[in-house]
């Protein structure tokens, strides 16, 4: 394959070659270690010269030395991969186009189906990569990627003022790491989370033009998944969303440490702290005991001493009670 893959011809290729094996050529000299005539060296090497690929010396007759391979080819590389970056946002921008225009020729196909795990992946991250001003999602397992898997592409967005409401399901935010990992961060980047002890679907709606919903029909994760365009099922979803949006509870900007005892006990008035507030996210989540002693990394009976301790803190003798009696002192 050579350097073709790169743009070079392969007679130019071989110029460049026989360059890096003997610098400081004449271009007869190159003509004569190439096989190949005068003119047809002098067209190959004008093509290296603008290309960076080669330097020319003032003396007579002139002299050419190849650019280091490593730096010459690398710059070609380079290039060659903004090129494809260019063309996969073509592609992208062609595949809206060809959608919208399918739909506007057959204005009833409000609904799409999609059968195949990359594809629904695909849909997902273009939902979300070319979202204007707000992505709003229901999260929870069982996942086609690797929850928290698109978290950098999502902190740039909410950077560039791409709002992100997201309500995670209790199994989402109890799954090991997720919290610390990505739940978190994404709060501290600018994301509204909420969390709901059971959500009914998995959603994803993107600036309320396009919404994807992927089903479960088989074991291990998803198969099918329906993409929906504007439509009044389009409408029926985002009102969905929001009510459940009313119902969840929010998420605070906490992090827990791994590890280590519960902090010293404070006074009845004082703000909690961001061990108790991310322990009462969990608690109102409906996580059991053992839920969120796999999302922090704890031991069941460190989990247990801490509700305890919290729970006598608040004068509460339900996990119902104490999540009200924080709610209403502000601490949710």
């Amino acid at each position: 394959m050579g350097f073709s893959v790169l743009g070079l011809a392969e007679e130019t290729e071989r110029v460049y070659v026989a360059l890096v094996r003997q610098p400081r050529c004449s271009s007869a000299e190159l003509a004569e270690a190439c096989g190949m005539s005068a003119i047809t060296v002098g067209r190959q090497l004008s093509n290296l010269l603008k290309d960076g690929l080669a330097v020319r010396d003032a003396g007579r007759p002139p002299r050419f030395t190849a650019t280091p391979p490593d730096v010459a080819v690398t710059a070609l590389i380079d290039q060659r991969e903004d090129q494809l970056k260019e063309a996969r946002s073509l592609v992208q921008q062609l595949t809206e186009t060809h959608r919208e225009a399918a739909r506007i020729s057959q204005p009833d196909m409000a609904v799409e189906l999609l059968t195949n795990r990359e594809h629904i992946s695909d849909a997902v991250r273009r939902l979300t990569t070319y979202a204007r001003h707000e992505v709003r999602a229901f999260d929870c397992p069982p996942y086609v990627d690797r929850p928290g898997s698109n978290l950098g592409h999502q902190l740039q967005q909410q950077r560039r003022g791409v709002i992100h409401r997201v309500i995670y399901d209790r199994e989402a935010v109890a799954w090991p790491g997720r919290l610390h990992n990505d739940i978190v961060p994404s709060i501290r980047a600018g994301e509204q989370a909420r969390v709901h002890p059971e959500l009914p679907l998995k959603l994803v709606i993107s600036d309320g033009r396009t919404a994807i919903l992927p089903f479960t029909l088989a074991p291990g994760g998803q198969s099918v998944a329906y993409l929906i365009h504007q439509s009044p099922l389009l409408v029926a979803l985002e009102s969905l969303f929001e009510a459940q949006w009313e119902r969840a509870l929010p998420l605070s900007d906490t992090r827990l440490p791994p590890g280590g005892s519960a902090t010293a006990a404070e006074s009845e008035d004082a703000q909690p702290d961001e061990d108790t507030r991310a322990l009462l996210a969990l608690l109102a989540s409906g996580l059991t005991d053992a839920a969120i002693a796999r999302a922090q990394g704890w031991s069941e009976r460190t989990t247990q001493r801490r509700i305890h301790q919290l729970m006598r803190r608040l004068g509460a003798s339900t996990r119902f009670q104490t999540s009200l009696t924080a709610a209403r002192r502000g601490w949710l």
